[in-house]
């Protein structure tokens, strides 16, 4: 028996602490790895959120872009961190929850991530250049289909959620003909493969909402179809011309593994907070955000439901890794 009371109380000993340490937690500036360039939904969220983060914590929140090869350069830095807290990781769904159902072989094991937050969700948007004389989207299929093999898309990168969204349009626009003949074109990032669109070097892109949006209000790009449930902000769904069609990118906080439960409860909370904020709530409705705010518990139960989803996207439309 004493012998057994000694483990108990090596074992509240360790819980105490770490509940300890939690609380003190931070005590020095939060790298926040964002695995995408500067200029899109996926930097523009977290720097948003950090900026209150920071306020609230009262250390610095650095926001570190760490792109390319999918958010998987980004997410390598971060599952090799030390579980402290003091590195974390903000994404949309690719390194997250998509890339490891088409790379053959990672660098890190995305299951292993601790998840703490799911920031908010945007909608994608099939975005055309005004050059081509549609306006709905059953004038730009059969558009494309008179014209097989002659029209492009740009997407953020292999495995985003603009590329996926857009192999899918493909596929489900194709129907029983085959999916329609769009060369894929990959970027590094949202900037790089807009203003290619906004140029015409590109002829379709299926982007983040929050983003294209201006470029839409002020005729440089025209919006067909949003890809959420429903029509939004006066753009009708994808869903009205191809039933069931539904995707949209959000943005979730991970960190190393092994990283402690008191320290996600801490993110996840504050991230939560943050999110009530009046202005942090006005800065996100201007990049059609919807705040989340999910914690730790919330989110991995988010991550695993959007990974059984985008795995039937993948599948449905036999996407694979080119370019």
């Amino acid at each position: 028996m004493p012998f057994l009371r000694f483990l108990l109380l090596i074992l509240l000993s360790g819980t105490f602490a770490a509940t300890c340490a939690a609380q003190q937690w931070p005590t020095k500036a939060v790298r926040i790895v964002v695995p995408f360039p500067p200029g899109g939904s996926a930097d523009l969220l977290p720097r948003i959120v950090g900026e209150k983060l920071a306020e609230r914590w009262g250390q610095p929140v650095i926001i570190d872009n760490r792109p390319g090869a999918a958010g998987n350069i980004g997410a390598d830095v971060v599952f090799r961190s030390e579980p402290d807290g003091y590195t974390l990781l903000s994404a949309p769904p690719p390194p997250l929850v998509i890339n490891r159902l088409l790379y053959p072989k990672l660098s890190y094991d995305s299951t292993q991530f601790v998840p703490m937050s799911v920031i908010a969700a945007i909608p994608n948007v099939l975005l055309v250049h005004p050059k081509h004389d549609v306006r709905t989207v059953q004038e730009f299929i059969a558009l494309v289909k008179a014209n097989p093999g002659k029209f492009n898309y740009a997407s953020q990168g292999n495995a985003t959620t603009s590329h996926l969204t857009a192999e899918l349009f493909k596929s489900m626009a194709g129907g029983a003909a085959g999916p329609l003949q769009i060369t894929h074109v990959p970027y590094k990032g949202t900037a790089p493969a807009l203003a290619d669109l906004l140029a015409g070097q590109v002829d379709m892109m299926c982007d983040n909402l929050g983003v294209s949006l201006p470029h839409v209000r002020s005729g440089k790009l025209k919006a067909l179809a949003v890809t959420s449930k429903t029509s939004f902000m006066g753009i009708p769904a994808m869903a009205e011309t191809l039933p069931g069609f539904e995707a949209q990118a959000w943005f979730g906080i991970v960190g190393p593994p092994k990283t402690s439960s008191a320290i996600a409860e801490r993110v996840g909370s504050s991230v939560k907070e943050v999110l009530k904020m009046p202005d942090v709530q006005k800065r996100l409705a201007e990049l059609s955000a919807e705040p989340m705010g999910l914690g730790p518990a919330e989110a991995a139960a988010f991550m695993k439901q959007e990974t059984e989803r985008w795995g039937a996207v993948i599948r449905s439309a036999g996407v694979r890794i080119d370019g």
